[in-house]
């Protein structure tokens, strides 16, 4: 016969919530990893607006020299270059789908021959413009008589929400590199765009891009409020478990 204090100690271990516990554990185990997940994206943040800040002053360098160092696998994003493009403003485009603040309206990608680097060509986002300007763009404009200047980006990338680009149309709703540089017959693009800065068309054109500076940096608090929701799982998990002794 078992004595009372082995009937107490199964009943005990009876009542014990299994099931409830590897919820619990899985749940403060996902909570966790979301919380730290963010602390790691706001390292990753900070070292951008680092990045991009030093860079407000910075002067341009050499495109050659920077898609050099791209060549040999360093990281260029965020660089200011210039470039000589003397026939940016007349050369074919296509269009690259953006929201903007009057409504819809395009990205205008071109291309820029690059001579003497590592790629012979770059293409280049040269800003947004309405929909209904586009056509109004003049293509019979003169060379530039001075070096473009802009910053190197790599563009985001498409999910699942993206709808399909139209190459034959010369419409995108995603940056596919090697689909734009085959239809602006850019020969061994660069694996970067160039965000265009300056100069700005005189008349109706694309509004070149400034270096963003209002990028937002939310990381501590949604890991504050992961950790937040993790300590809060275990604390109701403690005081059932508290209640359950209790009866």
């Amino acid at each position: 016969m078992m004595t009372s204090e082995a009937r107490t100690g199964a009943a005990v271990r009876q009542g014990f919530p299994v099931v409830m516990t590897l919820f619990a554990a899985a749940a403060f185990a996902i909570l966790i990893g979301l919380g730290v997940w963010q602390v790691q994206r706001l390292h990753w943040k900070e070292g951008v607006l680092a990045r991009i800040a030093a860079l407000q002053a910075a002067p341009p360098q050499s495109i050659f020299e920077v898609l050099s160092r791209a060549r040999a696998g360093g990281d260029i994003d965020y660089t200011r270059v210039s470039a000589d493009c003397p026939h940016i403003e007349s050369t074919p485009f296509v269009r690259l789908f953006a929201p903007g603040d009057g409504g819809g309206g395009f990205r205008i990608i071109t291309h820029c021959v690059l001579t003497g680097g590592p790629y012979h060509s770059i293409l280049v986002d040269r800003g947004f413009i309405d929909q209904d300007q586009v056509a109004k763009m003049d293509a019979s404009k003169t060379p530039l008589d001075r070096a473009i200047v802009g910053v190197l980006r790599k563009g985001d990338a498409r999910n699942f929400l993206t709808p399909d680009n139209q190459p034959g149309q010369g419409l995108f709703y995603s940056r596919d590199i090697a689909v734009m540089a085959h239809v602006l017959g850019a020969v061994d693009p660069a694996p970067t765009f160039l965000m265009l800065e300056s100069p700005a068309p005189a008349d109706v054109g694309p509004k070149p891009a400034p270096v963003p500076v209002d990028i937002p940096n939310n990381h501590l608090s949604y890991a504050i409020t992961w950790f937040g929701l993790a300590a809060s799982l275990a604390g109701v998990y403690l005081a059932s478990l508290w209640r359950r002794r209790a009866r």
